[in-house]
């Protein structure tokens, strides 16, 4: 453990001091710093922080100002990886009672690729005339250093709680040529995105808001209400490569700089594919940047034969049992098996210093005893790991879309049309269960067999009502395209008596769409109306977007 990870753990655990080595419990009672008790008792207090969502002020789970976010603070703390789960004790009975009560699933895999915990440098500005406003636009009504005190306060929280490398000028830009020297600077540093906060209506605001949306770098531009009228925004506001927010709800602000860290992550995005027998490096497409590492898929095999099932592989499946509704057809041991598959995931996802998964897991294990990865795949996405299904490469794209943009899984599905009611049933035998979000409870779940009645997966029960979006992503060489649409969840079917995937959820669109002929395939459902913010976030990156 480094020297920052044991200031976290000392802030983290309040009362305790560190004393040679020593940790100091209030009762006087001494451990030694690394301990195997004390990293299961930090480990356990760590995942109730992450999942109680208290990184509000610091993206620290020890609320220090570090800086660190979930997947860095677990990584740099040094406390687990992945191929160490299966055999180093985990389970003291503090966290078994507490993962019974609050539903949390253990343990969690992390990322460890390039995009796991980056930091995207932004350069941001406000851009203002000097002196007083007068009759002029926002007029003198409007108090601008207040405005630049309040939103430079939130643009200091946000990069802690959104993670970002805040690059924020000291002064305005207050001519032409300091707008010239500024984006001078960008061109020389190469920051992942630009923030220009534009505080003015005349002179070189807007002008300073155009060089930038036409410097190349993915720009956001935010206005408040009175900087602007429409004929300030009109000539950029369709323009690729810029989102402008004219708003005084920052919020879109915070949208806009997550969509700029999202595309940085992405296009430093790593995963690893389990398919073949070669194993090759590629690119996903050039305007995504994701890079594919191929492994041959009995890189799985192996790794699946030579992993034991211990006590605590045991204990894991329990543990995972006896939070589903009801378990049917599926047997303990498929279970066993499939938690197995999930360890056996992990390893190979270190092994390869990936950020996301996927297999052709019907071809690499369709015909052989080895556990289908429906609940590998569930809990990796649970765990905020993409990870898609068959290899598709559509999907993993959408998978790490959705994530990086809103901090929660999508349930990668094949579209089925129902002509009684117009709608459209998804269906798969691998979905997450925290469709709210990473942070928020999970879903109730059943465990049963999938359609070739063997295994065990999750079927995850989506709320009935629940307003969602559907997600396909078509890659490109040239462009890619983003297909999507909204709409509401009408009933989760049950499989058998109907045939298909077990998990199958069935969505009512919004608008007119026919359902049989529904374009595209292994689109993504996910929970949340994100359609406009999907339109921005393909302005933002340069990618077709298509509203079905």
């Amino acid at each position: 453990m480094n020297s920052s990870s044991e200031l976290c753990f000392i802030l983290f655990i309040h009362g305790f001091q560190k004393e040679s080595g020593l940790i100091v419990l209030k009762n006087g009672h001494t451990l030694e710093s690394g301990s195997p008790f004390l990293k299961r008792f930090f480990f356990t207090f760590i995942l109730k922080r992450l999942n109680h969502s208290i990184m509000k002020k610091s993206r620290c789970i020890a609320q220090c100002n570090c800086n660190a976010g979930r997947r860095e603070f677990l990584k740099k703390s040094g406390i687990f990886t992945a191929g160490s789960l299966a055999v180093n004790s985990l389970f003291v009975p503090d966290f078994k009672l507490y993962a019974e009560e609050k539903g949390v699933m253990m343990p969690v895999i992390q990322g460890y690729g390039k995009a796991s915990g980056y930091q995207p440098k932004i350069k941001a500005a406000f851009v203002r005339r000097k002196g007083e406003y007068g009759m002029r636009w926002p007029g003198a009504v409007y108090d601008g250093e207040a405005a630049m005190k309040n939103y430079t306060e939130k643009l200091n929280q946000a990069s802690g709680e959104i993670g970002f490398v805040l690059d924020l000028r000291d002064a305005p830009i207050y001519n032409h040529e300091e707008a010239d020297g500024w984006l001078q600077e960008a061109f020389e540093q190469k920051p992942d995105g630009l923030l220009v906060m534009v505080h003015d209506r005349q002179e070189h605001a807007w002008p300073t808001a155009q060089k930038a949306a036409e410097s190349g770098i993915p720009t956001v531009i935010f206005s408040p209400l009175g900087t602007s009228f429409t004929t300030n925004t009109e000539k950029i506001a369709d323009r690729s490569g810029c989102v402008i927010y004219s708003t005084d709800d920052f919020n879109q602000v915070l949208y806009g700089l997550k969509m700029l860290k999202a595309g940085a992550c992405m296009k430093r995005t790593r995963c690893v594919v389990i398919k073949g027998n070669e194993r090759m490096e590629t690119l996903l497409t050039s305007d995504t940047g994701i890079t594919l590492q191929y492994v041959p898929a009995d890189t799985f095999i192996n790794i699946y034969n030579s992993t034991q099932v211990n006590d605590e592989v045991i204990q894991l499946a329990d543990d995972y049992i006896k939070q589903a509704r009801v378990m049917k057809l599926a047997t303990r041991m498929d279970v066993i098996n499939g938690i197995k598959s999930y360890l056996v995931a992990g390893k190979i996802l270190e092994n390869e210093k990936a950020d996301a998964i996927s297999m052709d897991c019907l071809g690499a294990l369709g015909d052989i005893d080895v556990s289908l990865p429906c609940i590998s795949w569930s809990r990796m996405n649970d765990d905020g790991i993409p990870a898609a299904c068959e290899a598709d490469h559509g999907a993993i794209a959408a998978q790490i879309i959705v994530q990086y943009l809103f901090d929660r899984p999508g349930f990668q599905q094949d579209p089925v049309a129902d002509t009684s009611d117009d709608t459209l049933i998804g269906a798969h035998c691998s979905c997450p269960t925290r469709l709210n979000g990473f942070s928020n409870p999970p879903e109730p779940f059943d465990l049963i067999h999938h359609h070739g009645n063997r295994d065990a997966v999750p079927r995850t029960i989506w709320k009935p009502g629940q307003r969602i979006t559907l997600l396909d992503f078509l890659p490109a060489e040239d462009r890619s395209q983003l297909l999507f649409s909204t709409g509401t969840v009408v009933d989760n079917l049950n499989v058998p008596p109907s045939g298909g995937c077990v998990v199958s959820v069935k969505y009512k669109m919004d608008g007119g769409q026919e359902v049989l002929s529904f374009p595209g395939f292994h689109q993504l459902f996910f929970y949340g109306d994100y359609k406009r913010e999907l339109k921005n976030f393909c302005q933002l990156f340069n990618y077709e977007a298509k509203i079905v």
